[in-house]
């Protein structure tokens, strides 16, 4: 049994309001066994001297395209569905399994090398998604995104690859693969199909992940189609009976926050791409208030343009204040709950988010010498505002160190670049 020991740290725990701990980390194969002020007795296999570390657990993305990072920079400062219809969608006809694969791996890559050790995918070619999770050593809440607007026996086809694709994958990799049933939206699916999608995630007592109420456009067209904004459309058609986390939430009124409350909807704020699509500004005060679980998402690098989480942490606690004239609307702390615990707890991993015993050994560390983080005042309060990405150091998922001193120990980033840049040159051209 693997034992490591993390003496001399400062830990950031996140149980607690009071959650900066200086001592001692023991971790015996994928668990946290002691947490503490002191050393735990014991042999260890490795001895890390934690006095120039801060260790946290690792950010949880809970909404993205990870392929999507092949048409980063592509199409920029375009509205939502000209930027879908006229540029996206027409280049992923393009992509095929390998294209999956190594834009994946390029996105692994650098949300590793952001601090971000599980993510949520809802793209095609999952079992290519799922492969790359495995090799990374990454947590990953992955599922196949269905379009619905083609002809019935293709809708039928698209749900019977995505039933294939929970069975074959669902508690995989030593159980870091997770996964979720996923209609795109409500304006791209059929009524009858987010029925049948529902059925299937009943059947398979899978939870669903779908976009909602991301741009105004898209609100009004549901309620010219069907008569109802997105939220009670959704519920009739019986969405919110399964465990369900929606993605962007940013055109909602009182009444649909009270909506879902009473069902337990998670919420996936995505404030960076939201921002650069100028599809507006999600309600989130007034959702934690409600008591509605609120994480974070990067959404694709293709409309963020990157997948650095702690980015979307800070964005959290800023926008927020602005847009509301209360410098207390999400506090620092928060919104690193936001980036974290609630990641975690929004796509149903109980044993990750927090640094306590008995939770599965997902964390970084941060390296603190840096300028920005003097005067040691507040480790909470200098992450979020005065951070950046490139202060982590390592990762650690499931107990196995994934990056070591900035280098990655799973993937082979040259590799990648290369393979990634070939793929991209046959999808775009050169």
């Amino acid at each position: 049994m693997a034992k490591l020991l993390i003496k001399n740290g400062t830990f950031i725990t996140m149980n607690s309001d009071d959650c900066v701990l200086q001592g001692s980390m023991a971790v015996e194969e994928d668990r946290i066994t002691y947490l503490g002020s002191g050393v735990p007795d014991g042999e260890f296999d490795t001895v890390i001297d934690g006095t120039y570390r801060v260790y946290m657990p690792g950010f949880v993305n809970t909404h993205g395209h990870a392929a999507m990072s092949l048409l980063r920079g592509y199409a920029d400062d375009l509205a939502l569905q000209v930027w879908l219809e006229e540029k996206m969608w027409p280049n992923e006809a393009k992509f095929t399994a390998e294209d999956v694969k190594w834009g994946t791996m390029l996105s692994a890559a650098e949300m590793l090398l952001s601090g971000t050790t599980a993510f949520v995918d809802m793209y095609d070619h999952m079992d290519q998604v799922a492969a790359v999770v495995e090799q990374s050593g990454m947590r990953g809440c992955l599922t196949r995104g269905m379009i619905g607007l083609v002809p019935p026996d293709v809708q039928r086809a698209k749900l019977d690859e995505a039933t294939a694709f929970v069975s074959a994958w669902h508690g995989k990799a030593d159980g870091r693969i997770t996964t979720m049933m996923s209609p795109h939206a409500p304006y791209t699916c059929p009524p009858e199909f987010i029925a049948n999608i529902v059925q299937a995630a009943h059947e398979l007592d899978q939870p669903i992940h779908i976009h909602m109420s991301e741009t105004a456009r898209e609100v009004a067209q549901n309620v010219e189609q069907y008569g109802e904004r997105p939220v009670r459309h959704l519920e009739k058609l019986g969405v919110f009976s399964r465990p369900c986390l929606v993605a962007h939430g940013v055109h909602l009124t009182d009444e649909e926050i009270s909506i879902l409350a009473k069902y337990d909807v998670r919420v996936s704020h995505n404030p960076g791409s939201n921002l650069k699509l100028a599809s507006g500004i999600a309600r989130v005060p007034e959702l934690l208030q409600a008591g509605v679980l609120v994480s974070l998402g990067t959404d694709s690098s293709a409309s963020n343009n990157n997948l650095d989480l702690l980015e979307e942490v800070r964005l959290a606690a800023l926008l927020h204040k602005g847009t509301t004239g209360d410098p207390t609307a999400v506090p620092a702390m928060e919104a690193l709950r936001m980036g974290t615990v609630y990641g975690a707890r929004s796509i149903w991993l109980d044993d990750v988010g927090t640094l306590e015993i008995g939770q599965k050994a997902d964390f970084i560390s941060i390296n603190p010498e840096r300028l920005h983080y003097y005067p040691n005042t507040n480790f909470v309060s200098h992450l979020v505002y005065a951070a950046n990405s490139s202060d982590v150091m390592d990762v650690w998922v499931n107990g196995k160190q994934l990056v070591k001193d900035r280098e990655l120990l799973t993937l082979d980033e040259e590799q990648i670049k290369h393979q990634f840049t070939a793929c991209y040159e046959r999808v775009i051209g050169k």
